[in-house]
């Protein structure tokens, strides 16, 4: 399994370095928090040499291991290769199709496209995604599970999915050691979403247009969809004060914030998704 630094999308990957993860217990723990069965489809994004890999193919029904340089590729088969369980995909991580039934991820994934992949796992709350181990660079698994939210793709991705940190994973656990701590996180699709499927984008608009500001308290940032009423009658629902900041809200309270909106506020005045 390995880290990877990807430079030049446009083109393709460039490898300056890898870090395979070498401590077996860690393996088996990251494949234990899956709680994976031989009715799962496992999809391991950046397979390396194959250290998670032989230890998912254990456990899943399927697993899907992908993997773009070549060398890594040739250990991945001769590994597998008596395994009818796995399959290897030489493909860059960012061109993959990901499968059209329920899946999960367990994953060690690059530092560098580290937001790219969680955005192709959780940007479209209608795919198959239904769980992810995954270990990451740990400032980014910390932005992804912080409380209080300044991005609006990460609040969107908690109306349909709980995401939480797990704990640190050590540098000394890759060989050679990167220049930074990784992380765990386990992402879970919510039994029930806070907000129903066909709304995403009506909900990122809403979260683009609040969130330009993540500090600005709760009457600042809405003043511009809510009346002076509808923003005291919301306040009241929330049970906040109006100088909270917009960031601190939880999941829940944006789900009210949202459904207050659909409700009284006349559709013009809903804010729309920008296209960056």
């Amino acid at each position: 399994m390995a880290k990877k630094i990807y430079k030049h999308r446009d083109k393709s990957p460039n490898f300056l370095g890898q870090h395979l993860m070498h401590n077996k217990k860690l393996l088996h723990e990251i494949v234990d928090r899956a709680n994976i069965s031989k009715k799962d489809t496992v999809v391991e994004l950046g397979a390396g040499k194959g250290a998670l890999t032989t230890v998912l193919n254990q456990r899943a029904g399927k697993v899907l291991a992908v993997e773009y340089d070549a060398s890594f590729v040739e250990i991945l088969k001769r590994k597998t290769g008596e395994n009818a369980v796995t399959k290897i995909i030489h493909q860059d991580i960012m061109k993959i199709r990901l499968p059209k039934e329920k899946f999960i991820v367990v994953s060690n994934i690059p530092y560098s496209i580290t937001t790219p992949i969680m955005k192709m796992l959780l940007n479209k709350p209608s795919s198959g995604f239904q769980k992810g181990i995954i270990i990451m660079e740990k400032g980014a698994a910390k932005r992804f599970t912080s409380q209080f939210i300044k991005d609006s793709y990460v609040l969107a991705w908690r109306m349909w999915f709980d995401i939480h940190y797990v704990r640190k994973i050590s540098r000394n656990n890759f060989s050679p050691p990167p220049k930074v701590d990784s992380a765990m996180i386990i992402i879970t699709r919510r039994k029930e979403p806070i907000i129903p499927n066909k709304d995403y984008f009506i909900f990122l608009g809403l979260a683009q247009y609040v969130l330009k500001q993540p500090n600005a308290t709760i009457g600042l940032a809405l003043k511009g969809i809510f009346t002076t009423s509808q923003l005291k009658r919301l306040r009241r629902n929330l049970g906040v004060s109006n100088d909270a900041p917009i960031g601190s809200l939880t999941a829940v309270q944006w789900g009210i914030v949202f459904h207050t909106m659909i409700k009284y506020v006349r559709r013009p005045l809903w804010p729309r998704v920008k296209k960056k």
